[in-house]
């Protein structure tokens, strides 16, 4: 008996408690990544490490906040440090599908009609003021940015990996432009809202625009990161261990706006999974293989303000989905 049990205390690997997931790899890609794009965008840390969390968790991002806050440059920043193809859609009111996804060309030399790619086909995609486009052209969205593949005549073509949409919006100016179908706006991983500078900040920007510095350091930035690099990164960032307790956690958060009075529309499970996937990439840009109450609940409002809409009552009332969504999460019991 004695024998057996030493035999088994050999057995056990010297690594026991070592971390499950080796974070350090991922956070060498990130911080590549932070340090290049300090050159150019003077602040805004969330809005960064909210789409480094994406690229980990290969998800879409809706940036919204009024001109001038630097959101298509910190896209076409993001874009240029990751060597993977890139391309960029205005978005007009006049934009057809078509203009999208593509479309079959008559080719007279073959007889035969062939596919022409549409700006979609690429790595990274920058989709500018995307509320400007009416209902047709969005639902051309709907299968790439889920299924990343588009049909065109019954014939499917598949996106090459990594496949990201980057979209910004301007939530003031309301003319000529389209609110988001919900469907679409599920499909988002995060929506980040995106402030004015600060006093420090605003000034650090004056001073590299005065010395013609800005544009000059746009220019200058490279890859830094490989796909196969971020497709490393993202499959460590699935092997986070996370407690039975904070799925049920995440879980309940979810269905806790399905039945508060003050939203007409609730997140859906897709939430949930966005919830788990965000939370695992923020746990892992911050040096952890395990995620913590506390990751949830930083990403819980980017994760759920975009998929819930309010009552007309509280819209009257001047209310805000974070609003709401600071009321639900105080009320939840938070597991330790």
């Amino acid at each position: 008996m004695d024998k057996n049990i030493d035999n088994n205390e050999q057995q056990v690997p010297t690594d026991a408690f070592a971390p499950r997931v080796v974070t350090q790899a991922v956070q060498d890609v990130t911080e590549r990544i932070r340090q290049a794009a300090a050159q150019v965008i003077v602040g805004q840390h969330e809005m960064v490490e909210l789409l480094l969390a994406a690229l980990l968790a290969d998800g879409h991002v809706l940036i919204e906040g009024v001109p001038g806050v630097a959101k298509t440059l910190m896209a076409k920043t993001l874009a240029r440090l990751i060597d993977a193809d890139f391309s960029r859609i205005q978005f007009t009111p006049d934009l057809m599908p078509s203009d999208v996804v593509g479309t079959n060309v008559f080719n007279p030399q073959e007889a035969r009609f062939t596919f022409k790619q549409g700006p979609v086909f690429s790595n990274i995609v920058l989709i500018d003021e995307i509320n400007r486009a009416p209902a047709k052209t969005q639902a051309a969205l709907f299968e790439v940015m889920e299924e990343k593949q588009v049909t065109v005549d019954g014939q499917t073509y598949k996106m090459d990996p990594p496949f990201i949409v980057l979209a910004t919006q301007n939530p003031v100016e309301h003319e000529g432009t389209y609110r988001l179908p919900e469907a679409q706006l599920d499909r988002f991983i995060f929506k980040i809202n995106v402030d004015y500078p600060g006093l420090e900040e605003e000034t650090r920007i004056l001073q590299l625009h005065h010395s013609n510095q800005g544009k000059q350091l746009f220019d200058q930035i490279r890859p830094v990161v490989s796909r196969q690099e971020l497709q490393h990164c993202r499959n460590l960032v699935q092997q986070v261990h996370v407690e039975p307790k904070l799925l049920e956690f995440m879980a309940k958060l979810s269905i806790s706006t399905r039945n508060d009075r003050s939203l007409y529309l609730g997140a859906s499970p897709r939430a949930s999974l966005a919830l788990l996937n965000a939370s695992k990439a923020i746990a892992v840009l911050r040096g952890r293989d395990f995620i913590t109450p506390e990751d949830i609940l930083y990403v819980a409002p980017a994760v759920l303000r975009h998929r819930i809409a309010l009552t007309p009552e509280r819209e009257m009332e001047g209310a805000t989905t974070d609003d709401v969504l600071k009321e639900l999460i105080a009320k939840q019991e938070v597991p330790r």
